[in-house]
């Protein structure tokens, strides 16, 4: 039972360091005129992770590697 427990409290704490590296960006996209960039493209550098922004330019990121550093936001026409 001594063992079981704590092969159960290694598990824990194992999982709670792989969830600690990694992150959640969320943001707005917008113009130059100030105004929300509707289907942009934002994707992590480095990365296939990516997402588009919605109908007011927001957009959300989830479980990014904590060693990202850089987005990058593409429009078409612009």
């Amino acid at each position: 039972k001594r063992k079981l427990m704590l092969l159960l409290a290694c598990l824990f704490v194992g999982i709670g360091l792989v969830t600690a590296q990694t992150q959640k960006v969320t943001g707005v996209v917008i113009s130059e005129e100030e105004v929300a960039v509707v289907g942009a493209s934002v994707l992590v550098k480095g990365t296939t992770q990516g997402t588009i922004t919605d109908v007011d330019g927001n957009f959300n990121l989830s479980n990014i590697p904590s060693s990202a550093k850089t987005l990058q936001i593409s429009y078409i026409g612009m």
